[in-house]
C-alpha cells in the first residue's frame, strides 16, 4: 500500500529530554572503533574547546532513530514497518553534542515518494538542548520494500 503523500510536513511532539552522559559516550565511540581521546577523556576534550568529552558525529542517531519511532508507528501512516531498511542518514551540526547535554528531538516527514516500487520516507529531527539551542539536525532515509509476487 503506498504511503499517503498527504503526510509530507506532519510534524510530531518533541521527546523527553534525553541526558547525553559520558558513559554512553564511551561505549558508542567503543563500538564504532573510534579512539578519538576527545570522545573518552574530558581534558582531552576541553583542550580542544570544550567543556566536557563530545561525541562521535553519528551518536544523534541513537535519539533521532528514537524519536523517529513516533512516525513509524502512526497507524494513519500506514507503514509496513517489517519491509524496512534504512537507506540514508546525513547529520547537519550547529555544534557538538557533549556530555551533560540534554537533548530533545522534534521530528517532520519531509518526503514520501514511490520509487521502484518502493515507498522512500524522509524523516528530518531537530534536535535542540534544554536550552532550546539547535545542536543537530538528522535527516533519515527509510525505504519500505514493495511486496514480492508472493505479497511477502
Amino acid at each position: 500500500m503506498a504511503l499517503d503523500p498527504s503526510f509530507i510536513g506532519r510534524s510530531y511532539p518533541p521527546t523527553e529530554p534525553y541526558e547525553v552522559g559520558r558513559e554512553k559516550i564511551r561505549e558508542f565511540a567503543i563500538a564504532i572503533g573510534d579512539a578519538n581521546p576527545a570522545y573518552t577523556d574530558p581534558e582531552a576534550a576541553k583542550a580542544l574547546g570544550h567543556r566536557d568529552v563530545i561525541a562521535p558525529p553519528t551518536f544523534p542517531f541513537v535519539i533521532a532513530y528514537r524519536a523517529s519511532g513516533q512516525v513509524v508507528e502512526d497507524p494513519e501512516l500506514g507503514l509496513d514497518y517489517n519491509r524496512v531498511v534504512h537507506g540514508d542518514q546525513k547529520f547537519t551540526y550547529s555544534r557538538p553534542v557533549q556530555a551533560g547535554d540534554r537533548l530533545t528531538v522534534a521530528v517532520t516527514i519531509d518526503n514520501i515518494k514511490s520509487l521502484a516500487g518502493n515507498e522512500v520516507l524522509t524523516v528530518r529531527g531537530e534536535v535542540v538542548d534544554e536550552t532550546g539551542e539547535h545542536v543537530v539536525t538528522s535527516v533519515m532515509t527509510l525505504v519500505a520494500r514493495a511486496a514480492d509476487e508472493a505479497g511477502e
